[in-house]
């Protein structure tokens, strides 16, 4: 009997996982349909005999700890999803991109770092994304060479493949927690301070229209889901997107996707097909998912006839450059109208823009909170209330902070807020006006 060549005093591992799996294979061919049949805990424990079998038989010098490592890695490849498991059972990953076989990047806390782990050749990698596309329905070879998929537990896949990918499958998992942050975990991870919690309590609460920006991986959709606590629960909400991505914790939420054009290029719903009909829903509120397209007019349409307190997400690098980047998809989607009449409906639809951002240390937080107060001279006016800093404390820690710069909302919807700032900047005043008081006492 042949023995397994041994170099350095150890077998290589990954050439003891290929000839094992081989072997199962050879195994699985002769046990036909029946194997289709078996559960995960039944093809673990056939996997757990041939594997010790096999080890025996061929005198591979591994220990027990290396054993059940090949047990779980092979279950994983016959049953799973091989390297993507774990990641994808791992709540501390966001992101999961596949650059090739061979090169597989994760993103934790905002920041991206190459795994160990990787695929055997370019088939392996074919071969798990078809397992996670089969329960979905979609079809992914050289006719359909890219596709986008919502995953049945809310994440997003994209895959593209030769020959528009040319270095091997490309795959990008954007995973979403099971759990949506609320808005106090955001406020405890330092998204964003208390003054800025209580104004977007009270704006949501008060069906101020709000827009979300940012770039990429910013944090726009965990934002959107924490913003949904503050709605009444009394009110119905519906949501459009392109993939379904958001998990409003709301007792009354109707889910809209959209869907994509069949084989024959019929068939399609868009986002802006769903918008106008989310209106014959009775909806309080439309919460777009993102807008990057021509249901940006759809949606303004919502802000300005009757639908207050609607919520969307836009990429953009600042809140002026989110203003251009809705004129330029309206102008897209032909606008009848004038320049100046859309940039009214604009400043008429919006009230607030949450611009928000990924640091370069990885964490996320909100960068500014900038009122839209109107037109001026062709030009929508807007004023900012808040404002992202960081300094460096004096043991050197980096510290964020937000401050007001001085100026309140001018919206009426937030009469009452505006008040109550009010009334505790007069308390504050008086607090100080009697401290000064007793000073100047004690000095007589």
């Amino acid at each position: 009997m042949n023995t397994m060549s041994i170099v350095g005093g150890a077998p290589d591992l990954m050439q003891v996982r290929e000839q094992v799996h081989e072997h199962l294979l050879a195994r699985i061919e002769e046990l036909g349909a029946e194997f289709g049949r078996w559960s995960r805990q039944a093809i673990q424990d056939f996997v757990g005999i041939e594997v010790a079998s096999f080890v025996r038989l061929q005198r591979i010098a591994i220990n027990e700890m290396e054993i059940r490592e090949l047990v779980q890695r092979l279950t994983q490849e016959l049953a799973g999803l091989g390297p993507l498991e774990d990641l994808l059972n791992d709540p501390d990953v966001e992101d999961i991109l596949v650059n090739g076989y061979a090169s597989i990047f994760v993103s934790r806390g905002g920041m991206l770092a190459k795994e160990a782990s990787q695929f055997t050749d370019n088939h392996h990698v074919l071969r798990i994304v078809r397992r996670i596309l089969a329960p979905l329905g979609r079809r992914l070879d050289e006719s359909v060479p890219m596709v986008d998929a919502r995953l049945p537990d809310g994440g997003r896949l994209n895959v593209v493949i030769h020959p528009l990918a040319v270095d091997g499958p490309m795959v990008s998992i954007r995973k979403f927690r099971k759990d949506p942050l609320k808005p106090d975990d955001l406020l405890q991870l330092g998204a964003f301070d208390e003054a800025i919690y209580h104004l977007l309590d009270s704006a949501v609460a008060a069906r101020c229209n709000i827009l979300i920006s940012g770039g990429t991986s910013s944090g726009k959709t965990s934002l959107l889901n924490a913003l949904a606590f503050f709605i009444p629960k009394t009110e119905r909400v519906v949501t459009v997107e392109d993939t379904a991505e958001l998990a409003l914790n709301h007792p009354h939420v109707v889910r809209l996707e959209a869907r994509q054009a069949g084989y024959d290029g019929g068939g399609e719903i868009t986002i802006r097909d769903l918008i106008r009909n989310s209106l014959r829903m009775r909806p309080d509120r439309v919460v777009v998912g993102e807008v990057r397209g021509a249901e940006v007019i759809d949606m303004l349409q919502a802000m300005n006839t009757g639908h207050e307190g609607s919520m969307a997400t836009i990429h953009a690098n600042s809140p002026r450059e989110c203003l251009y980047r809705m004129e330029m998809l309206a102008g897209f989607a032909g606008f009848q109208g004038s320049e100046d009449s859309l940039r009214r409906q604009i400043a008429s639809a919006l009230d607030f823009i949450i611009q928000i951002g990924r640091l370069p240390n990885g964490k996320r937080r909100v960068l500014s909170i900038t009122e839209v107060t109107g037109m001026g001279d062709g030009v929508i006016a807007m004023q900012e209330l808040y404002k992202h800093e960081s300094y460096l404390d004096a043991e050197g820690q980096e510290v964020d902070r937000w401050p007001s710069l001085g100026i309140h909302p001018h919206t009426r919807k937030l009469s009452t807020y505006r008040d109550q700032l009010n009334a505790t900047a007069r308390g504050q005043e008086s607090t100080e006006s009697k401290d000064n008081s007793s000073f100047w006492d004690w000095r007589r």
